[in-house]
C-alpha cells in the first residue's frame, strides 16, 4: 500500500480546510524540518554535551536546558524565514518575536513550546515540540500587536506536536480531525500512520502528579480520589500513568483513553492559576482533544473558550477522555 506524507495528506485536505493553503503547507514544511533538526540533536544527546543546564532562567522562572536553548534558536531560525508568519511567540522568550523586516511576512502566528518536557531528556524519556497557528486580525499594513496575538483558543488555525523518542511523531489538527504521522529515517518523512485519531470515551489511566495532594483543594482531592475509587462509574480503579512530560502523557492518552491533570495547587502563593501555560501548552492540546473528541477544561471553563490576558498566562488543565472530564466537571461543580 502506497504510504502518504504530510505534504501530500495537507494538499489533499486543502478543499475541506480553508487554513490548508499553499502559505500554511510552507509553513508547515519548514516546521517540519525545524523538528528533523530537534530529533537529530535529541537522539545524540547521551553522545554530545547538550545536556543539562545553560545557567540561565526563562521568563518563567525555570532553569533553561541546553537543549530548550537549542529547540528555541533553530524554531526561530527557520520559521522566520519561512515567509508566512508576521510574529512568534516562546516558551522561553518573555516578549513577541517579530519577523525582521529583512525577511517577507505574512498574516500567520506561530505560538510554541520548543521542548516540552526537556528536564526528563537526561534519563532518556520522550520530550516533544508543541505548536499553536494562528492568523492576525490586523491588516498585514499595520504592525503586529499583542491583540493580534491573544486569541481564544477556538481560533486557532491549527495545533500540533512532534513527539521524540522511540519513534518521531507529529499530531496535528487544521480543524478536519486528527491525523498521526511517523518518521520514517530511511526516506526521510513523516508517514501518515495514524489516520482519523478518535479517543476513547472513556479511559482506564489518570495522569496527575499526586507528591501535591495535600496543597490541592477539596474537590480536586475529591477528582482524584474519584479515579482510584473501585466504586467509580467504571467499577475499578484507574492505573495511575504520570509520566511528567505533558507531550507523553496527553500522546498516550490521546490513543488509548484517560485524563491528564494538572490542577492548581497552594506550594506557590504567587501562582494559585496553575503551572501549565494556556497558549503554547494548554490551547493547542485542547484543539487537538476536541478534534479527537475529547474534552479539555480548567475545572469549569472550556479552554478553548478563554481569552488571554497576557502572553504568558497559566491555568489549570484537566483534559482527555469526554466521560472522564465531564466527571471533573460534575465534581467541582458539586463541590465548594
Amino acid at each position: 500500500m502506497r504510504q502518504v506524507t504530510v505534504t501530500e495528506h495537507v494538499l489533499l485536505h486543502q478543499t475541506k480546510s480553508p487554513s490548508a493553503s499553499g502559505k500554511f503547507t510552507a509553513l508547515l514544511y519548514d516546521l517540519i524540518l525545524a523538528a528533523k533538526i530537534i530529533q537529530r540533536e535529541v537522539n545524540k544527546a547521551g553522545l554530545l554535551d547538550i545536556l543539562g543546564a545553560t545557567g540561565e532562567t526563562n521568563v518563567q522562572g525555570e532553569q533553561v536546558q541546553k537543549l530548550d536553548d537549542f529547540a528555541n534558536r533553530t524554531l526561530i531560525h527557520r520559521l522566520q524565514r519561512t515567509g508566512v508568519l508576521c510574529a512568534m511567540a516562546s516558551e522561553e522568550n518573555a516578549d513577541l518575536i517579530l519577523v525582521p523586516e529583512k525577511f517577507r511576512r505574512g498574516d500567520y502566528i506561530l505560538i510554541f513550546d520548543p521542548l516540552d518536557g526537556s528536564t526528563n531528556i537526561d534519563v532518556n524519556i520522550n520530550v516533544g515540540t508543541i505548536f499553536s497557528i494562528l492568523k492576525r486580525k490586523s491588516s498585514s499594513e499595520e504592525d503586529v500587536t499583542m491583540a493580534d496575538v491573544l486569541q481564544r483558543g477556538a481560533e486557532q488555525v491549527a495545533a500540533g506536536y512532534f513527539l521524540y523518542g522511540s519513534s518521531t511523531m507529529l499530531v496535528y489538527t487544521s480543524g478536519e480531525g486528527v491525523h498521526g504521522f511517523t518518521l520514517d529515517p530511511s526516506v526521510g518523512e513523516f508517514l501518515l500512520s495514524h489516520p482519523d485519531i478518535r479517543i476513547p470515551e472513556r479511559g482506564k489511566v489518570y495522569s496527575v502528579n499526586e507528591a501535591y495532594y495535600h496543597y490541592w483543594d477539596t474537590r480536586t482531592r475529591k477528582v482524584v480520589d474519584y479515579f482510584k475509587s473501585p466504586e467509580n462509574e467504571r467499577g475499578a480503579p484507574y492505573s495511575l500513568r504520570y509520566v511528567g512530560s505533558l507531550v507523553a502523557d496527553f500522546h498516550r492518552n490521546l490513543l488509548n483513553g484517560g485524563i491528564f491533570m494538572y490542577p492548581m495547587d497552594q506550594r506557590s502563593p504567587s501562582r494559585p492559576q496553575g503551572k501549565l501555560r494556556l497558549m503554547c501548552e494548554a490551547s493547542p492540546l485542547a484543539f487537538l482533544v476536541e478534534q479527537a473528541g475529547g474534552k479539555a477544561i480548567d475545572g469549569s471553563r472550556r479552554i478553548l473558550d478563554i481569552l488571554p490576558e497576557h502572553l504568558h498566562e497559566r491555568v489549570p488543565l484537566f483534559i482527555g477522555s469526554p466521560r472522564d472530564v465531564d466527571t471533573v466537571t460534575r465534581i467541582y461543580s458539586q463541590t465548594d
